[in-house]
């Protein structure tokens, strides 16, 4: 058994792995996973065995596992025929489609805290955000209340992330990560799962809801001296009016959003030799342009 001085505080795990406390700590009380050892104060200590069996875990959440299903997996040899994909995910779908039809706020943020205990925020972005914003886009076509519904999940979303944000970024400094809505869109939920996961991920953040133009978004580059912008894009757009904000500033640029996906090839001819300009498919590829 290690000793004290070979095991490391829970802090400095969440560092190693990208879990937090609360998660880690859900998923010992839970599900009997990485049961750490205590100090006399009962202070939780973990070893480089926890640390290797925290990132096994982090495999098969990343394939779609239920944390539920995972524990067998953990001691199951090299040809184990993984389980399919869980239905977890597919309840909690549904179970969170009835709370924004219903509008019960209260058993939606429920639903979501609960989600959240257990997860951590890529996995919850990769299975469980991203599916339900498509299927919920499929159930608000010809929807008779489809702008109900989406306005009263779009507030609370809104407000959900905008709270993690927020103190996610109370704990970080240096150079915070610049992003803008540069759509005509009240919210873009694509916007703010950037956000929520570079901050989750120890990237400070600050965003900012509504387009700028080239010239005062060159003015809030200079005065925040951001390590990195991105533009999210998610309405028909103009390539020339990219063009003409990305022209007056230089910094690493990253573009994101639906029309990013629907214009990829035009706006790849027209950035060539803007450097350096990424565009991402999906929110979660934010986490590879993190800056070191």
């Amino acid at each position: 058994m290690p000793s004290e001085h070979d095991l490391l505080p829970i802090r400095e795990v969440t560092r190693l792995t990208g879990v937090n406390p609360v998660t880690l700590r859900a998923w010992e009380r839970r599900y009997g996973l990485v049961v750490p050892q205590r100090t006399s104060k009962g202070h939780r200590l973990y070893s480089a065995e926890h640390v290797h069996c925290i990132r096994q875990i982090l495999h098969w959440l990343n394939r779609g596992i239920a944390v539920s299903q995972v524990k067998p997996l953990l001691h199951a040899s090299p040809n184990t025929k993984p389980p399919t994909q869980s239905d977890d995910w597919h309840v909690l779908h549904a179970q969170l489609i009835d709370s924004i039809a219903e509008l019960a706020e209260r058993r939606l943020d429920q639903q979501f805290n609960q989600a959240m205990a257990l997860y951590p925020a890529a996995t919850l972005c990769e299975q469980l955000i991203l599916p339900l914003l498509e299927q919920l886009e499929v159930r608000w076509h010809g929807h008779n209340a489809a702008r109900m519904e989406q306005v009263f999940f779009h507030s609370w979303l809104r407000s959900k992330l905008g709270v993690r944000v927020y103190h996610n970024n109370r704990q970080l400094s240096g150079a915070p990560m610049l992003l803008i809505n540069a759509s005509p869109l009240p919210f873009d939920p694509q916007l703010w799962l950037c956000a929520w996961l570079a901050s989750d991920a120890g990237c400070p953040v600050e965003v900012f809801d509504w387009p700028l133009p080239p010239p005062e978004l060159a003015l809030a580059v200079q005065r925040l001296h951001p390590s990195s912008l991105v533009m999210c894009l998610n309405t028909v757009i103009d390539t020339r009016d990219v063009l003409r904000s990305l022209s007056v500033i230089d910094v690493p640029t990253l573009l994101v959003g639906s029309a990013v996906t629907v214009h990829q090839q035009a706006l790849q001819d027209e950035l060539t030799g803007l450097d350096p300009v990424r565009l991402l498919v999906s929110p979660l590829a934010v986490l590879k342009h993190l800056p070191t």
